[in-house]
């Protein structure tokens, strides 16, 4: 049976990250993609020149239609503007039992332009991480959770795994791209052992909505793969 797979995000025209591309590596990796759409954004391949959220009442509206009629496998949620959101999409992923929940903790775009409200953060912490399979933030975002430093180090980004764990989610998936060294290394950690997901650095300045895809990849994956970690590395190999 296909699995169908529900993305909760933003809308970027260019197709490289939020609801579009999702929905292209939903398809890619054999599952059914669905949408519900939590913001609209001007923005390109370069940086974001604007943001017009979705009232949240329409939000609660789109999750209720669709769940009365769509059998959803599971979900992953991208950009959330600002608190309210981040309540009326965890409230509707509770209301309605959704068990396997990746979280993109998406705070600020590559270009630099800030994509969720400081007020959103402890929304984030207390009501949506706690019902995620799992999380993947970057080294920034891991930073911003945690209310500390970014990690610099690998034995840095083992201690802020273990300290995500600590806010409610199953399993946490850290991305160590921000590091500088000749390898990406991640950090896959299940509150009790931690693993060290290697892949060779490429060179590119292509990487809009790398994250983006990477979630809604394992996202479309959690069906489909015997383990949470078997999805997790099949979805860095896709990437």
């Amino acid at each position: 049976m296909i699995p169908t797979v529900l993305t909760l995000s933003g809308v970027d025209p260019s197709g490289g990250a939020g609801v579009f591309a999702d929905l292209k590596a939903f398809s890619a990796l054999g599952a059914y993609g669905a949408g519900v759409v939590v913001a609209l954004t001007a923005q390109n391949t370069r940086g974001v020149t604007g943001v017009h959220r979705v009232p949240a009442e329409f939000v609660t509206l789109q999750i209720d239609t669709l769940f009365e009629d769509v059998r959803v496998d599971a979900a992953k949620v991208g950009m959330l503007a600002d608190a309210e959101l981040v309540t009326t999409v965890a409230r509707g992923l509770k209301r309605h039992g959704v068990k396997r929940l990746v979280v993109d903790p998406v705070m600020v775009a590559k270009s630099g332009h800030h994509l969720l409200q400081p007020d959103a953060v402890e929304a984030l912490r207390t009501e949506l991480l706690p019902l995620a399979e799992l999380v993947t933030p970057n080294l920034p975002e891991a930073g911003v959770l945690l209310n500390g430093p970014e990690p610099r180090t690998l034995e840095e980004m083992r201690q802020a795994a273990r300290s995500l764990c600590k806010l409610g989610p199953r399993y946490v998936l850290l991305k160590g791209g921000h590091l500088e060294a000749s390898e990406s290394v991640d950090i896959f950690d299940d509150g009790m052992t931690q693993t060290e997901l290697h892949a060779a650095r490429i060179a590119t300045r292509n990487t809009h909505g790398t994250g983006c895809t990477l979630s809604a990849a394992i996202a479309a994956l959690l069906p489909q793969r015997p383990s949470t970690l078997a999805s997790v590395r099949d979805a860095k190999a896709y990437l």
